[in-house]
């Protein structure tokens, strides 16, 4: 009954606990690095509902004071905005401060933190086991959801981090917790993989858009049936909780096909590691030839210069070398003519200072004179 609804949750969780209330009060006087984002969620939960409509009401009030003391007293994982909605469902069964304990328990004892760890691994180990579970139970739909491009964190991961509170009737989000909290978080297989099963044929035949659309809202619609009034008041609906609770157990999930795709996950995240790993190491391996490179570059684009600068100076010297060699041509010829000037100079100098011959100078002299012509007396 909804009278002891907050009552049975908190003794089936066995969060009533007397430090943790006195430390959710101690919390409560500390100011928290998140407080903005959860002033900013406060008036998208449960918009429509008359204990959270009134931004100053104490619905908002209490939802702030229980967010902001978990984010405080669990660092690690801060704030979520998934969180906001179970707190409020918890608001609207008990106290703040039994919300609180309610809400460490749920997070510690029955698994939930590791989904709103900053890497969210839980939520990623659910979103694949539900994938499997739909791969095995739903293999048409499933294949359509391949075709169509659908995967399970388009609508399920808002499913699972606000435990179907998040737009769904708070009827049937109640029962959800019920079983949660009798039956542990694996729960929630049960509940998601129903809605598929029940609306198998629908989904089937949208496309894309329709079916994220779908998504939202219209799942539960199969539930619904309209209560019976007179005709001045308006027509009221209310959902068939029992009978979801009821096909939600009856699909067969086993803790072994749960353990038996988590150690599938599992292996899967350890060579998707060991991949990343080499990968890794790829990468140093290949910003190391690729610093190898550059040096080389570097060095080459060095010798490259040094070498340049060598040929300029072999042309250079080769430039000089002709000079000199047509210079020392010139100091040759120049040489060849002194040599030559001088040959003739002694040549001419030898023929000067050379002696004459007795008959020819005599005869010459003799010829240069006249003598007398002698007749006989």
């Amino acid at each position: 009954p909804s009278a002891l609804r907050g009552m049975v949750w908190q003794l089936m969780s066995a969060s009533k606990d007397t430090e943790l209330e006195r430390i959710y009060a101690t919390l409560l006087k500390q100011s928290s690095p998140h407080e903005k984002a959860i002033v900013r969620d406060l008036g998208r939960t449960f918009p429509q509902h008359s204990f959270f409509m009134d931004g100053q009401g104490i619905g908002q009030e209490n939802l702030f004071n229980v967010l902001k003391a978990y984010s405080l007293y669990d660092t690690e994982v801060g704030y979520c905005q998934g969180l906001a909605f179970i707190g409020a469902a918890l608001l609207l069964n008990m106290p703040d401060e039994e919300a609180f304990c309610v809400l460490v328990r749920l997070m510690y004892s029955y698994g939930s933190r590791d989904m709103y760890l900053p890497e969210m691994p839980g939520l990623q180990l659910r979103l694949f086991q539900f994938d499997r579970l739909v791969e095995e139970l739903l293999p048409v739909l499933h294949v359509h959801f391949l075709r169509q491009g659908i995967k399970s964190s388009m609508f399920c991961s808002q499913w699972f981090l606000t435990m179907f509170s998040y737009r769904f009737p708070l009827d049937l989000v109640f029962r959800i917790f019920d079983s949660v909290f009798g039956h542990g978080i694996e729960a929630i297989f049960g509940f998601s993989t129903v809605l598929l099963i029940k609306n198998e044929e629908k989904l089937l035949k949208l496309k894309f858009d329709q079916i994220l659309e779908y998504m939202k809202g219209e799942l539960f619609d199969l539930y619904r049936v309209r209560e019976p009034t007179d005709r001045t008041t308006e027509s009221r609906f209310r959902y068939r909780a029992d009978d979801f609770v009821v096909d939600a157990f009856r699909v067969k999930i086993t803790p072994f096909m749960l353990d038996t795709y988590a150690n599938e996950y599992n292996e899967l995240r350890r060579v998707q590691t060991a991949h990343a790993m080499e990968m890794d190491n790829l990468r140093t391996a290949n910003r190391g030839l690729a610093n190898q490179v550059r040096e080389l570059e570097t060095s080459l684009s060095t010798l490259n210069a040094e070498h340049c600068e060598i040929v300029k100076q072999l042309v250079m010297a080769k430039i000089e070398r002709e000079e000199i060699e047509a210079e020392l041509v010139r100091y040759k010829l120049m040489y060849a003519e002194v040599m030559h000037d001088k040959e003739d100079s002694m040549s001419s100098h030898r023929m000067s200072q050379s002696p004459t011959p007795a008959g020819s100078g005599r005869g010459s002299s003799i010829s240069s004179f006249s003598f007398p012509k002698l007749g006989r007396s």
